[in-house]
């Protein structure tokens, strides 16, 4: 269906959705890029839900909405509008002067409206409701210096090899951006600070040993031509990027779980899918049964002082 008001109404699960403008594009396409519709978003969303909705259960979302496309503005929602069916999970989350109340998306109906209010990519809280302020994820960006994967795939190893040392399972991403996430499972018992504290010497470790490869330095002027091993996102009330998400580049990338091996791939790269073909990977199960391992931090703790990489 064509046209500015053309409204579509799409079964998702035991709900039905309304979809407005669906043939509206949202991403343009050229001479190298796919162009893709609000309708072609939404049959994304809808299909990929069964593999994405485990990663977004529980959890408050920031939602990057771009209403006109890559084209036109784009904006952070936290708050949960007013106009939203009663049916959609809320939290009302602290902060300074009031709360917030957050979207959380526990169902395929949420994932499809959602993208019929052209929410392009989600951005989740590493907490659930309930224990927002005890994480069960800690979120390490292997972020290039410059369109460089072969620079993220080293690092990505070395981190690896790391975890693997300190007896921490982990999983692997492609953000559909430039990089990386390498994401470990917790038990849920370590607030924020202790978490961003370990990955921080963690991180701090890996750029000691490879101080010409990689760094932690926060201001871009300090990093040279260096990988950032970036570990902000695990504080309190930041999020990182859902895993499935379509992103807001040209040809609609995704950010995809993938199996470490998948490193050895000549041809992978941090946008290596779209929404053309990321439910196909989504459905080999890369990261199967690690995300359901986590840890405690302190025997990992212990074995990352007797390294050298206690933080002082």
């Amino acid at each position: 269906m064509s046209g500015e008001d053309d409204v579509r109404t799409v079964r998702a699960g035991r709900r039905t959705v309304e979809v407005h403008r669906s043939a509206k594009v949202l991403f343009p396409g050229d001479g190298d890029t796919k162009e893709y519709t609000k309708g072609d978003l939404v049959d994304y969303y809808r299909s990929v839900a069964p593999f994405m909705l485990p990663h977004l259960r529980g959890r408050p979302l920031m939602l990057e909405r771009h209403p006109d496309g890559l084209g036109g503005p784009k904006f952070m929602q936290k708050n949960t509008p007013d106009s939203y069916p009663d049916w959609v999970t809320r939290v009302e989350v602290p902060k300074e002067g009031g709360t917030v109340c957050h979207t959380v998306c526990d169902d395929t109906a949420t994932l499809v409206l959602l993208a019929d209010q052209a929410s392009l990519t989600l951005h989740r809280w590493l907490s659930r409701v309930g224990r927002l302020d005890r994480p069960d994820r800690m979120v390490f960006d292997l972020d290039p210096a410059e369109e460089d994967f072969g620079q993220v795939r080293e690092a990505a190893w070395l981190l690896g090899e790391l975890l693997d040392e300190l007896k921490l399972p982990s999983a692997l991403m492609t953000t559909g951006s430039r990089g990386v996430h390498v994401i470990v499972p917790l038990n849920g018992h370590h607030d924020f600070d202790e978490v961003r504290e370990f990955a921080r010497d963690v991180a701090d470790t890996l750029a000691a040993a490879h101080p010409d490869r990689l760094t932690t330095a926060a201001r871009k002027k300090d990093r040279g031509d260096r990988l950032y091993l970036d570990v902000q996102r695990n504080a309190y009330a930041q999020t990182a990027v859902v895993p499935l998400t379509v992103r807001a580049r040209p040809g609609a990338p995704v950010a995809v779980p993938i199996d470490w091996t998948a490193l050895d791939d000549p041809d992978l790269d941090a946008r290596r899918w779209t929404i053309a073909d990321a439910v196909d990977q989504a459905r080999t199960n890369p990261w199967a049964g690690v995300l359901n391992r986590g840890r405690a931090l302190g025997p990992a703790r212990r074995r990352l002082n007797a390294l050298g990489g206690n933080g002082t």
